[in-house]
C-alpha cells in the first residue's frame, strides 16, 4: 500500500506544482501585458506632446512672419516721408554752404550796405 500512497502523494505534489507554475505564468503574463500597455501609453503621450510642440512652433513662426511683414509694410509706408525730410535737410545744408561761399567771396546780396561794396576788385 505504500506504493499506492506514494503514487498518490507524487500525483498530488505534481498537481500543486503545475497549479503554482500556471499561477506564476499567469502573473508574469499579466505583468508583461501591463508593461506593454504602459509603454504604449507613454509612446502615445510622447507622440501627442511632439505634435503639440510642432503645432505651437508653426503658429509662432506664422505670427513672427506676419509681424515681420507688417513691420516691412510700415517701413515702406514711412520711406517717402523720410526721404522727403532728408532731401529737405540736404537742400538746406547746401543752400547754407552756397550762401557762406558767396558771402566769403563778397558775392552775396547785402540790402543794408552801400551798393558799391558789392563788387570787389581783385
Amino acid at each position: 500500500m505504500a506504493s499506492h500512497d506514494q503514487s498518490y502523494r507524487v500525483g498530488e505534489t505534481k498537481g500543486r506544482t503545475e497549479e503554482k507554475t500556471n499561477q506564476m505564468m499567469g502573473n508574469v503574463g499579466d505583468k508583461a501585458q501591463a508593461v506593454k500597455d504602459k509603454a504604449k501609453e507613454t509612446a502615445q503621450a510622447a507622440k501627442d506632446k511632439t505634435q503639440q510642440t510642432a503645432q505651437a512652433a508653426r503658429e509662432k513662426t506664422s505670427e513672427m512672419g506676419h509681424s515681420t511683414k507688417e513691420s516691412a509694410r510700415s517701413g515702406k509706408d514711412n520711406t517717402p516721408g523720410f526721404m522727403q525730410q532728408t532731401g529737405e535737410k540736404v537742400m538746406g545744408i547746401a543752400q547754407g554752404a552756397t550762401e557762406a561761399v558767396k558771402h566769403t567771396l563778397g558775392l552775396g546780396q547785402h540790402h543794408d550796405q552801400d551798393p558799391t561794396l558789392h563788387h570787389r576788385d581783385f
